[in-house]
């Protein structure tokens, strides 16, 4: 640590999460239902939460490139929101106008006192027309 003080915190403890929390993230969870006349699932989106967030895009090692692990066209990202209970890996957020699917997560950090999440822009490839 290096010692400074913040005013309100104790010597060695990280500055608050909530200095970072600067995008307004939209959570939102899948809710499917049958269609009565044809018997079909019909999937829609609701609003889950809206949050602040702190997104960082990811950017993958070398060692990543060469195994082909990531993929940059995805545009995957790093989301910290404040812990958020209910909060799982089959939603879906919005930052931006950009429509994100978890790919990894949530993690628990801390004392329930924050969540990551590992995201990329949506694809519906491999999805039935």
């Amino acid at each position: 640590m290096s010692g400074v003080q913040h005013p309100g915190k104790p010597a060695g403890r990280p500055m608050d999460l909530a200095s970072k929390l600067d995008t307004r993230v939209r959570i939102e969870r899948k809710t499917v239902t049958l269609d009565p006349a044809y018997g079909t699932q019909e999937a829609s989106w609701s609003l889950f939460a809206n949050v602040w967030g702190e997104v960082r895009d990811v950017l993958p090692s070398r060692a990543e490139r060469l195994a082909e692990t990531i993929t940059i066209a995805n545009r995957p990202a790093r989301v910290r929101v404040r812990y958020l209970p209910g909060l799982a890996a089959d939603m879906r957020l919005i930052i931006g106008g950009r429509i994100m699917q978890i790919i990894s997560g949530p993690a628990m950090l801390g004392r329930r006192e924050a969540m990551e999440l590992i995201v990329e822009d949506h694809s519906t490839e491999g999805d039935a027309p």
